[in-house]
């Protein structure tokens, strides 16, 4: 079989396509609590008829994780990912069932476009493969994970703790798509939380120069810390530029292209949390503050929380309580997995596909520290997360057709790739 017959069977059964994203949608699988257990029962229910190798993982009883695998011609793996818990809904407030409903091109439910959609296309390959008598040129391998959506221990991590992933190259299945414009995400950025306390000196509030207050020495080392580092233009390593240049075209039609450019040329520093006093008529002896700092991948996040040490140290009263950071992580634009994956949905959807930054870090950053070439890609709806999420049966009909003819355009990549003796490294784009 070609990918164009396998192309014609996924389009010859979207009816059945359809009905199991709605089956998906139809187990409430919010987080907290995160249960999912009856979602897994059905993937294995859905999954009985085929040869596949299916094995839980948990760590957690009510929080499994699937693991799948399809044998194909060759000891290269290609691993697809998705999460199946979904963030919570509040039924009142939507107008149509959040636990599925379809009314005509689109497909209503909490989760339908994060990611449970995405989710059945994944499954939807398996059959595709299995029913054409087609043997995928290497190992096709399905992690479906729970407790993404709270970042819990109980789901990718815990199958990375006990060493089950062994893949060449991942897909993750979230929505890359936003206001008509389509991408795939191959690099993430970089953090720093911090937790800064301040002490100060307890007075009256109608004697306030008695004391010293703690809010105000707070806010200060914020505000020194946007003026010494925010205004700070990032050294970003040059393999990065060509994904930073996407980056700016895709985010610049919904935030402007200045704006866009400083999002990656210049750190983000964001006071998320800021806590302190007792009363109006008090001035605050202690205060406590969480910053969320973002760097773009190919910058040192170590050299950058060492300044930052060195700034709050400088601010009278201010400690670094808590700190926890992370690298950002990038693939190659010119890597076999990038060039299959948006050639591939270059090619179906008749679009172009930006090679762009994610704003955040998830899933994605914790399998390349694994050492495994990963992207980020889902047609769908810019609802994720919100009430009347929905998804298009162009989306769910689009992710299966993509996902199914990937394998073949990745192992010929990689073919290519390996005969030319030049292959593209990954992960980490700086140093822990």
């Amino acid at each position: 079989m070609t990918t164009a017959e396998l192309e014609a069977y996924v389009a010859d059964h979207r009816a059945d396509l359809i009905d199991l994203a709605r089956d998906l949608l139809a187990i409430d699988t919010s987080n907290p609590p995160g249960d999912t257990r009856e979602i897994v029962a059905l993937l294995e229910e859905y999954l009985s008829p085929f040869p596949v190798d299916v094995e839980r993982v948990a760590i957690d009883p009510a929080k499994p994780n699937l693991l799948v695998t399809l044998p194909g011609a060759s000891d290269r793996t290609l691993l697809y990912n998705g999460h199946l818990d979904t963030v919570p809904f509040d039924a009142d407030a939507w107008s149509h069932d959040p636990l599925g409903e379809r009314v005509g091109d689109r497909l209503y439910g909490r989760g339908a476009t994060d990611m449970k959609g995405a989710v059945a296309a994944m499954l939807f390959v398996v059959r595709a493969f299995v029913e054409t008598d087609t043997e995928p040129p290497g190992d096709l391998a399905f992690a479906f994970v729970s407790d993404e959506e709270v970042g819990g221990d109980a789901g990718l991590p815990a199958v990375l703790e006990a060493d089950r992933l062994d893949a060449d190259a991942c897909i993750i299945g979230e929505t890359t798509c936003e206001e008509g414009r389509h991408s795939v995400t191959v690099a993430d950025r970089g953090s720093i939380w911090l937790t800064l306390e301040a002490t100060g000196e307890a007075a009256h509030g109608s004697r306030p120069v008695l004391g010293e207050n703690a809010i105000d020495r707070l806010y200060g080392a914020v505000t020194t810390l946007r003026e010494r580092f925010g205004t700070r233009r990032l050294r970003i390593d040059p393999a990065f530029e060509p994904i930073l240049e996407e980056s700016v075209e895709y985010y610049a039609p919904t935030m402007g292209t200045e704006t866009a450019r400083d999002l990656f040329r210049y750190p983000t520093i964001n006071l998320g949390i800021l806590d302190g006093g007792e009363a109006i008529n008090s001035v605050p002896g202690s205060a406590r503050a969480a910053v969320d700092i973002r760097l773009t991948a190919g910058v040192r996040t170590s050299d950058v929380l060492s300044e930052i040490r060195d700034c709050v140290a400088d601010c009278d009263g201010i400690t670094i309580a808590d700190v926890s950071w992370s690298v950002g992580t990038a693939e190659p634009v010119g890597s076999p997995l990038v060039e299959a994956v948006a050639s591939t949905a270059e090619t179906v959807t008749g679009d172009r596909v930006y090679r762009r930054s994610a704003t955040g870090g998830g899933d994605a950053k914790k399998v390349r520290n694994a050492g495994i070439p990963t992207v980020e890609f889902a047609l769908g709806t810019d609802t994720v997360h919100a009430v009347d999420e929905y998804t298009t049966v162009d989306a769910l009909v689009g992710n299966a057709t993509i996902y199914a003819r990937l394998p073949e355009l990745w192992a010929a990549a990689v073919d290519e790739t390996e005969a030319s003796g030049s292959v593209p490294e990954s992960g980490n784009s700086g140093n822990a």
